[in-house]
């Protein structure tokens, strides 16, 4: 439901959980005195320097500085925003999330607690269906299924973790068993377990004579399902359509079983079908997971980023798999910030993970993995398919090609290593490379452009067009004005680490509404001593605000993560000269109107504000 998460209640949810027992879920620990002590999971080492204080309900690690509360931990550790690390501790405890609506209107409210009991509705239905589909699974009709699965290697444990069930081939079996507990057809066709037939208007059972795969999300709540024939009928895979609780563009089979196993996700690894999940899986590789029926999408990749640094993509062999994958490059280029990585792994003509994995086991898969392509190198790679490089005119076309996608690439060290490896591939200059590069940027989105690196900035004109940080890129084409204050609260959220740099009080950045929320930010960050930003999220969720900053995190900055602290240090120390300009009349409406809205005006700025009551007063001459 809409509206921000009580502070009271995530203070009980703290107090009743004991950290202690929370992290020794995911990393072993030892007692060493009053503490526990263990490897860090956040860092790779030898010796043990992760330290856990029950007395504190606090972990700190040594080694790389990582620490904070329970919270903090499931964020780190499983990659959560706030929001759902507070839903997994209170579901953890048994707890319904307590949040406070004052900020929404009674339409507003309503409009939520209806959405939010159609999602209730969506998944007790859903699970009713799952649990009914497992219990076929073992009932005599569904021998066929069972041998199927066992022909697949599948064990009754893997089964039973995949909540794989089966689906009878009768028309109207789960229609009966789901009206019996009082559910209408009307419902359960909303929720895409029957079709209505088109000319008779009846309707009858979607899944028939099919294995059924639940598709969960990160809590385990069924979503929908994929089915997978065992006779003669068409389609060989058929998944649920597009419900209220269920976007494929969105979701990925195996996301929830990838997310609860005992090791810490380094990287996932993305492939086409249940199938070959569920196989890899059964031979101990257990962060595969699969897109549902869609080509890979940007909902897809960042979902996959905040769990791991690294996705492989996995695809045929064949020129099938090769577009695939020239489509799911172009849509991982503009996610790929620094840090991330992708690479892509092609099998073996008539081959796929199920087969492949049956076949040559466990350790000659992983190899295949560790062996993948880099970004990179797949993208020199098709971009230079049938071309003759010892041609001029193929060299050209190889240039223009890899410029095309570099387009597409957010700026920073990624963007320029891969330019300088075209330059060094092709003979063309840096310099001129970057040049034809250049009309990308008139392209760009030109809501965020200004946050990219900018020339020499000498006056306050020059600042107003361009970024401030200076002396680097000559970007060319400015283009139109972007709030400083604006500027710099996008930093900052991409950077909370920054907060100790910038001036403790009030009044030392723009009174715009960019401004005061800017202030706001700092003031939680340092409050809290936060190193995440998803805290802040959480605090604004459900208002206008907390829209308003989730919209500046999904766009990364253009400026490099190196370069940040210099630009920030440029936009304050920007700040403080404007402040010095200010005119008597502008100095005393900015003190006047932060005095009338609430705020504790300093002694000093109180004796100011007299101040220049007494100069305005006295008027000219």
């Amino acid at each position: 439901m809409a509206g921000q998460i009580s502070q009271r209640f995530i203070d009980d949810l703290l107090a009743r959980t004991d950290i202690a027992e929370l992290v020794a879920e995911r990393v072993t620990l030892k007692k060493a005195g009053r503490n526990l002590s263990g490897l860090c999971p956040f860092h790779d080492e030898k010796s043990p320097s992760f330290t856990v204080s029950r007395e504190k309900q606090f972990y700190h690690c040594f080694g790389c500085g990582a620490h904070g509360n329970a919270l903090r931990f499931l964020m780190e550790y499983d990659r959560l925003r706030f929001p759902e690390a507070v839903e997994q501790l209170a579901a953890r405890l048994g707890v319904e999330v307590e949040r406070e609506d004052d900020q929404l209107s009674p339409h507003q409210r309503e409009q939520a607690q209806v959405r939010e009991r159609k999602r209730e509705e969506g998944a007790n239905l859903l699970e009713l269906a799952s649990d009914w589909f497992r219990h076929r699974l073992g009932a005599p009709e569904a021998e066929h299924a069972r041998r199927y699965l066992d022909g697949r290697g599948l064990d009754a444990s893997i089964i039973d973790a995949f909540a794989i069930g089966f689906a009878p081939e009768s028309w109207d079996a789960l229609k009966h068993h789901l009206a019996e507990h009082g559910v209408s057809e009307a419902v359960q066709a909303e929720y895409g377990l029957l079709v209505q037939h088109e000319k008779t208007g009846r309707t009858y059972d979607r899944f028939r004579d099919r294995v059924i795969f639940p598709i969960r999300d990160w809590k385990g709540r069924t979503l929908g399902f994929g089915g997978r024939v065992l006779g003669d009928a068409k389609p060989k895979y058929l998944n649920s359509p597009e419900t209220p609780v269920f976007h494929k563009g969105r979701e990925l089979y195996g996301l929830f079983e990838a997310r609860r196993g005992g090791a810490r996700l380094e990287r996932l690894v993305v492939v086409e079908g249940y199938m070959d999940v569920v196989a890899l899986a059964q031979h101990g590789i257990s962060n595969a997971v699969a897109t549902l029926g869609t080509a890979v999408t940007e909902g897809h990749l960042k979902r996959l980023y905040r769990l791991v640094d690294e996705v492989v993509f996995c695809f045929d062999g064949d020129d099938a798999g090769r577009r695939a994958a020239r489509r799911a490059l172009e849509v991982a280029l503009p996610v790929m910030i620094d840090g991330r990585q992708a690479r892509f792994l092609f099998l073996p003509e008539r081959e796929d993970p199920d087969s492949l994995v049956r076949s040559e086991g466990r350790e000659a898969f992983e190899a295949r993995i560790e062996c993948a392509s880099p970004l990179s190198e797949f993208l020199f790679d098709q971009a230079r398919e049938g071309l003759d490089l010892k041609r001029v005119e193929g060299r050209e076309r190889f240039v223009s090609r890899v410029l095309e996608r570099l387009r597409l690439l957010p700026e920073g060290l990624l963007r320029s290593l891969l330019m300088r490896e075209l330059a060094n591939r092709s003979g063309v200059e840096m310099e001129q490379l970057e040049r034809f590069a250049a009309p990308a940027a008139k392209r760009a989105d030109p809501a965020m452009t200004q946050f990219e690196p900018a020339g020499q900035a000498g006056d306050e004109a020059q600042w107003e067009r361009a970024p401030v940080s200076s002396a680097r890129a000559t970007a060319a084409g400015r283009r139109g004005s972007v709030p400083l204050s604006l500027r710099a609260l996008h930093l900052l959220l991409h950077a909370p680490t920054l907060v100790g740099m910038l001036p403790e009080g009030e009044g030392w950045c723009p009174d715009d509404e960019h401004g005061v929320l800017l202030q706001e930010v700092a003031r939680l960050l340092r409050a809290g001593g936060y190193r995440s930003s998803q805290v802040i999220l959480a605090h604004f969720y459900g208002s206008e605000r907390g829209r308003q900053l989730e919209a500046l995190m999904r766009r990364e900055p253009m400026i490099p993560a190196q370069a940040r602290e210099a630009e920030l240090k440029a936009l304050v120390e920007l700040f403080e000269r404007r402040r010095e300009r200010l005119s008597p009349e502008e100095e005393y409406r900015e003190l006047l109107a932060r005095s009338q809205r609430g705020e504790t005006l300093a002694v000093e700025e109180k004796k100011r504000l007299w101040e220049l009551i007494g100069v305005l007063n006295a008027g000219p001459g």
